[in-house]
């Protein structure tokens, strides 16, 4: 994939995987550990660490916040997700309230994804 990882995100990312959010762990525990692919939490890719990743199916998967729709992090978000789209992955992105009104729905959107 991209061998300019940020080694400096190494160890936030670490400490992001034992602080995940609410919807982050209802995601990972009752849906992304059980799959019979691959998923890394809080992996690091070039400057930028995702949520979840899917390596087979080149998938990141993020979960957003109310940060994620106000200017600066929609802007933020942008470019991201330009960057990672360069390196040839697809991004989806679920709001916080996705994870815990459509469970259901968002672990068939995904598994349709894989």
């Amino acid at each position: 994939m991209n061998k300019t990882n940020n080694p400096k995100l190494k160890q936030f990312a670490q400490e992001l995987r034992h602080e995940m959010t609410k919807e982050e762990r209802h995601l990972w525990y009752d849906f992304l550990k059980s799959l019979p692919v691959t998923v890394n939490r809080q992996k690091v890719i070039g400057n930028y660490i995702v949520d979840f990743y899917c390596a087979s199916s080149k998938l990141v998967i993020e979960l957003d916040g109310s940060q994620h729709f106000m200017d600066e992090g929609l802007e933020y978000d942008r470019r991201r997700d330009a960057y990672l789209k360069s390196l040839g992955l697809t991004v989806v992105r679920y709001a916080n309230s996705d994870i815990n009104d459509n469970f259901d729905g968002v672990c068939e959107d995904i598994l349709r994804r894989l």
